[in-house]
């Protein structure tokens, strides 16, 4: 049966592997990515993201049935836009969507965290984000220190196991899961493969249990996978595709 999904993040990385996947199994795909998507829009700000539910709505007034909130940044100097996409952007596309979603018989949702959520993060710009504070968020991003792309991770982290337990969302079959990947052969990730410093940090903060990092198309299999699911039990999880990044490092948690 063919599905109606949107994908943010579409144009590149695992966004677009998902995309591809998706359509090579049938399904309809309304992509959405700052440029070259069937919806340009910037979730940086809050007319983008108005206009993205908007269009969405216009292409698909009878409803959707998935949707991969996937547009992320990590860029330094972009501090505040990292907060203002990773997390704002993702809350704001997955809420937006939701009225859509819920006309579906079986909606599912996937937002992408990351393995980066478990790094130190920034305590009061998390608090900010969770309490929907986005000017807050992003002014005491710029001002206290803190790895802004493991803070906007850990916010919505935090976030979904939240929201997906709530009436609105799980109470109404709208099954909202999020992932976790590791490193990842993206085109944010490439260029520091080219620096052997943050080649080592890599190392020291994703150890491997396995030889080589992951592509985006086998990121891309899970979402495929709990974007189509038909169970209706499996709500609220992140699960971590890290070559077993977060097994090494947490032993005792699961």
């Amino acid at each position: 049966m063919t599905r109606t999904i949107v994908v943010t993040g579409a144009a590149s990385g695992i966004g677009a592997a998902a995309r591809e996947r998706l359509e090579r199994g049938g399904h309809r795909v309304i992509g959405v990515d700052l440029r070259n998507s069937d919806i340009d829009a910037d979730l940086d700000t809050v007319d983008g993201r108005t206009e993205m539910v908007a269009q969405v709505t216009r292409l698909a007034p009878d409803g959707i049935d998935g949707v991969l909130a996937g547009a992320g940044i990590s860029r330094p100097g972009m501090e505040a836009q990292t907060i203002g996409i990773n997390f704002f952007g993702a809350v704001a596309t997955l809420e937006g969507l939701r009225p859509l979603l819920a006309k579906s018989a079986r909606p599912r949702a996937v937002a992408i965290c990351s393995t980066a959520a478990l790094l130190p993060s920034n305590r009061k710009v998390v608090e900010l984000c969770l309490s929907g504070d986005e000017a807050g968020a992003r002014e005491a991003m710029l001002a206290e220190q803190g790895n802004a792309y493991s803070t906007s991770k850990n916010a919505l982290s935090l976030w979904l196991r939240r929201a997906a337990v709530q009436p609105e969302w799980g109470g109404e079959g709208i099954l909202l899961n999020g992932i976790g990947p590791g490193v990842i052969n993206t085109p944010m990730t490439r260029p520091l493969f080219d620096q052997p410093e943050m080649v080592e940090l890599m190392k020291q903060s994703n150890p491997m249990a396995v030889k080589n990092y992951a592509e985006p198309g086998e990121v891309a299999e899970l979402i495929d996978f709990l974007l189509g699911m038909e169970n209706h039990y499996l709500v609220g999880q992140i699960i971590f595709i890290d070559g077993g990044s977060d097994a090494i490092l947490r032993p005792e948690n699961f």
